[in-house]
């Protein structure tokens, strides 16, 4: 398979997690690219559930290598809680699992510090997942971080963390929260860490430069969906990663010369988690019918996701953002149940026609979605192994939602969440 980056077209939990898992299987290295341990990644394979929040999906397979590259900011508890549980099933992971020595780590006092920001906002909660993840990447940007390649220079870390723990406790003390930690406590916990984690460090864009030029295939698993970047989504209410395709590159240390492929997973619906603009959105008893149909609860935090029609306005915009050279459909048999099924074809904002999913937040917030009526096919979808196995109502739903995306080739069609619930269509 060519190099491919997969990534969410909406507002992420597409089903990353299983495309990722099917299309495994034609690759070599499977490569996480941003984000941190505020992203659930969830794969059934052979009757096992597996929640990932940083270990690649692609480590299900035991001949693939799984990096986390330096784009990532890293919870080195939550990564060996992955590990130990995927020991625990035998699925070994070592020497084929490595994290970059550039990647920044999510310290205990980040946590407390976005729970603090969080709170001071009141009303103007972003609902983030309380992880830490936008404190470490402020830390990166105002370059007082302290990355993975810290823990094998053991003198570099202890005196980074001691200026940071000064810093971060006046912070607390400003927004009169708490600050229960200790920093013996810390140091000895991380020495701990440290055994585990140095072996597994390394530098990862020499490995994938060295990987691709050896005829390896390469496959950058995105985490959230393309409108909770932060420079190109719903701002303010937004993860603090680029989360677009593009981002692949920097986020791995790898040129855009490697780049063949941009999947897009779009969900057959569309749902988003937190606050937000959100047109599409529906809020009575039938969008509760979809959420528990198709269990729409946070992987990382269990909350419930918020449920409406699909928007291709949104999925227009991320093909723009993105590049897509495929789209993967999933989720389909959400909808079976359905005597009609509505599609945003397009928005109404202060009178005027807009087809695109607008930049404006305030627009955004504005838009008044137009809506389009299609049949439901009331049909159990489960069992279908080809296209031509879906009810006619069904293909027609699907090929309406191809037209009004530019016509992208459908890589595959999901129609449950095992592996094997999943219909190719135009391989790659």
């Amino acid at each position: 398979m060519p190099n491919a980056v997969v990534v969410g077209t909406q507002w992420g939990d597409e089903g990353k997690a299983k495309v990722i898992d099917y299309l495994s299987k034609f690759c070599d290295v499977v490569i996480r690219f941003h984000g941190g341990a505020n992203a659930g990644h969830t794969v059934i394979a052979d009757g096992r559930k597996f929640i990932f929040h940083l270990v690649p999906s692609g480590i299900m397979y035991p001949d693939k290598i799984c990096v986390v590259s330096n784009g990532v900011v890293f919870d080195i508890e939550q990564f060996l809680k992955e590990v130990d549980e995927l020991q625990s099933k035998n699925i070994e992971v070592k020497g084929r699992l490595f994290v970059s020595d550039l990647a920044h780590l999510v310290m205990p006092y980040h946590k407390l510090q976005d729970a603090a920001s969080e709170s001071a906002m009141g009303g103007r909660k972003i609902g983030t997942t309380g992880r830490g993840i936008g404190p470490a990447y402020a830390d990166k940007a105002s370059r007082t971080g302290i990355r993975v390649g810290d823990l094998a220079d053991w003198d570099s870390f202890t005196a980074k963390l001691a200026r940071n723990f000064d810093e971060k406790k006046r912070l607390l003390a400003f927004y009169k929260q708490p600050f229960d930690l200790d920093p013996g406590e810390i140091t000895e916990t991380y020495r701990g860490f440290r055994q585990r984690i140095v072996p597994l460090i390394a530098d990862t864009g020499d490995l994938l430069y060295k990987a691709a030029k050896g005829g390896k295939s390469l496959l950058f698993e995105g985490a959230q969906g393309t409108f909770l970047d932060i420079d190109h989504g719903t701002y303010p209410f937004v993860t603090s990663s680029n989360t677009i395709a593009g981002a692949a590159c920097t986020g791995a240390g790898v040129g855009p010369s490697l780049i063949n492929q941009v999947i897009g997973i779009v969900k057959a619906y569309t749902t988003r988690v937190g606050n937000g603009p959100f047109p599409t959105e529906i809020t009575n008893a039938l969008g509760e019918r979809i959420r528990t149909v198709g269990g729409e609860f946070g992987a990382t935090t269990g909350r419930p996701r918020r449920c409406g029609w699909f928007d291709s306005g949104l999925l227009r915009r991320s093909a723009q953002l993105n590049g897509l050279t495929r789209l993967a459909l999933t989720k389909l048999d959400v909808l079976s149940d359905l005597d009609e099924i509505q599609i945003c074809t397009h928005y109404e904002i202060d009178g005027a026609r807009v087809d695109l999913y607008p930049t404006s937040t305030g627009a955004a917030a504005r838009a008044v979605p137009k809506y389009e009526t299609m049949p439901g096919w009331k049909t159990d979808l489960s069992g279908c192994k080809k296209l031509s196995d879906l009810p006619p109502k069904a293909i027609a739903y699907v090929k309406r939602l191809q037209s009004l995306c530019y016509n992208i080739p459908l890589l595959l069609v999901s129609v449950g969440p095992d592996r094997m619930q999943t219909i190719e269509v135009e391989p790659i």
